[in-house]
C-alpha cells in the first residue's frame, strides 16, 4: 500500500471520528451527558474505530480504486431520554456530524488560498492532499445527510414528518444498513454521493 493511501485513510478515519464526536458534543450541550461518560469525547481512535467502517471498507476502497469515499465510526451513544426536547434536540445532534464533515471541508479550502511556501514539488502534493480532503469531507456529509436510518439525514427528516411518519420510520431502521448495502450494490448511493461533490466541492476549491 502506498504512503499516499495511507495518509487518505488517516484523513478518512480522523473525519469520521470527529463527525461522531460532533454528535457526542451537541447531545451533552442539550443534556445528555452519555458519550462523555462512556470515554467518547475524545480524539483517541481506538474508542471510535469500528471494525467494518473505520478499517475494513477504506482498505477496500483502495484496493477497489473507488471514485467516492465514505466510511463510519462507532456511533456515538444517546439516550434521548435525557434531552429536554428529543425530537428538535436529535435533528441538531445529526446535524453536527455533517456540519463538523463541512466544517473541516471549509479548514481545507482555507488553507488551499494560503501563498504556496513550499517547494514546488511538495506544494503540488499537499495540494492533491487538500483537494482529497474536501472531496472526501463533503461526501461524509452528502452521504450522510440521506434521509435513510440510521443516517443523520433520517433523524433530520424525523423533526418534520407527522406522527405516523416517525413511526414507520423507526420500524425501518433496524433494515437501514440492509438497505444502503442494497442501495450500493445496485450502484445507487454513487450517484448520490457524486451528484453531491459535482454540485458542492467546485465552491470549496475555486470559490466559485
Amino acid at each position: 500500500m502506498s504512503i499516499t493511501a495511507i495518509i487518505f485513510i488517516g484523513m478518512l478515519i480522523g473525519s469520521v471520528i470527529i463527525h461522531e464526536l460532533a454528535h457526542g458534543i451537541v447531545a451533552g450541550f442539550f443534556g445528555d451527558p452519555t458519550a462523555r461518560r462512556m470515554g467518547r469525547i475524545t480524539l483517541n481512535p481506538i474508542p471510535h474505530l469500528d471494525p467494518v467502517g473505520s478499517v475494513i471498507l477504506p482498505l477496500l476502497m483502495v484496493v477497489l480504486h473507488s471514485p467516492v469515499w465514505f466510511a463510519w465510526a462507532k456511533p456515538v451513544p444517546i439516550n434521548t431520554a435525557l434531552l429536554r426536547n428529543p425530537i428538535p434536540d436529535m435533528m441538531w445532534i445529526a446535524l453536527a456530524g455533517p456540519l463538523s464533515n463541512i466544517s473541516l471541508a471549509c479548514l481545507a479550502s482555507l488553507i488551499l488560498r494560503v501563498p504556496p511556501l513550499l517547494s514546488v514539488s511538495v506544494g503540488a502534493f499537499a495540494t492533491s492532499l487538500l483537494v482529497q480532503f474536501i472531496v472526501m469531507n463533503i461526501g461524509l456529509a452528502v452521504f450522510n445527510l440521506i434521509p435513510i436510518p440510521p443516517l443523520d439525514g433520517s433523524r433530520i427528516l424525523i423533526r418534520f414528518l407527522p406522527d405516523y411518519a416517525r413511526l414507520w420510520m423507526i420500524k425501518v431502521e433496524p433494515f437501514g444498513l440492509g438497505i444502503l448495502l442494497g442501495m450500493s450494490f445496485l450502484g445507487l448511493l454513487s450517484p448520490i454521493v457524486m451528484m453531491g461533490l459535482r454540485l458542492v466541492v467546485p465552491w470549496f476549491i475555486y470559490g466559485i
